[in-house]
């Protein structure tokens, strides 16, 4: 069954953080460390800005993302 497009997010986030610290990898990724939180656990709605930045700064496109 297909995973929705949060926890897709979700995992994507957890292991491109990886032994980084909520605040590290919030830092790198321009945002906060509570709303890597919620988007890592699946309670955070982003929009396109959000993932168009997260792109960007992760050096990767929403296909590496998304199934």
């Amino acid at each position: 069954m297909a995973q929705t497009l949060e926890k897709q997010l979700g995992m994507f986030l957890r292991k491109q953080r990886g032994d980084l610290t909520y605040e590290q990898f919030a830092r790198k990724i321009g945002t906060s460390a509570s709303t890597l939180h919620r988007m890592e656990n699946c309670l955070q709605n982003v929009t396109l800005k959000t993932l168009d930045q997260l792109c960007e700064r992760l050096k990767c496109q929403m296909s590496d993302i998304f199934d």
